[in-house]
């Protein structure tokens, strides 16, 4: 129990296929890293980044938290989001959160979970922002993928918000944001038709989030 030799036996039978597979593989990988993408995503286990939008390890860098969520008072993610920008120039960043989310679900379900209670506050926030459509579905499973979609919205918009994302985009860096959701009942993505290219597209985020609230 104490050394989980299982997972230890996992990996070594995980390398030897890559090796045999790409005898060149780890070699490669190990001389550097050039992702075009920057993942955030929720820290739940069902939702492993790289493997949902097939992709390798060195082609995706990711940062995960619960609930995905982009507050500036977080130097995690903001560290991750300056060196996914400023060092690995990705072209891309997609906040992906997913249905079934057990942040959500405990807003909406106003749980009591101990510390993770203070995170959740900032969805807290969200759910609060959209409480009158939101409390207007009576299924708790369609009101809750609501929150999940408009949390998403949300993050995009505090990200898109950060000096790094503004400063980037006033050098005339290419970067797109993009706002996802995943279904782990069938392993489908699903755009939210959320792309932000420069600042001047942010009212957008206004517009994808009425979309949102008023779709049946």
């Amino acid at each position: 129990m104490r050394f989980l030799l299982n997972l230890f036996e996992n990996n070594r039978a995980w390398a030897q296929r890559i090796s045999s597979e790409d005898p060149d593989f780890f070699s490669k990988l190990s001389q550097q890293q050039q992702p075009e993408y920057l993942w955030i995503g929720c820290s739940d286990a069902r939702v492993p980044a790289n493997e949902i939008v097939g992709l390798l390890p060195g082609e995706l860098f990711v940062h995960r938290n619960v609930a995905n969520v982009v507050v500036h008072t977080d130097l995690n993610c903001l560290s991750v989001v300056q060196f996914a920008i400023d060092v690995l120039k990705v072209k891309h960043i997609i906040v992906c959160g997913h249905y079934g989310c057990g942040g959500i679900n405990a807003v909406i379900n106003r749980s009591e979970l101990g510390l993770i209670d203070n995170w959740l506050r900032y969805v807290e926030d969200v759910y609060l922002k959209y409480r009158a459509p939101l409390d207007a579905i009576a299924d708790p499973i369609q009101r809750a993928d609501k929150l999940c979609e408009l949390n998403v919205v949300e993050q995009v918009e505090n990200l898109c918000r950060t000096t790094v994302v503004q400063n980037a985009w006033k050098n005339g860096q290419p970067l797109a944001v993009h706002g996802w959701v995943y279904r782990v009942d069938d392993g489908i993505l699903r755009d939210l038709n959320i792309c932000l290219n420069n600042a001047n597209e942010m009212p957008t985020l206004h517009a994808a989030a009425r979309r949102i609230v008023t779709a049946t």
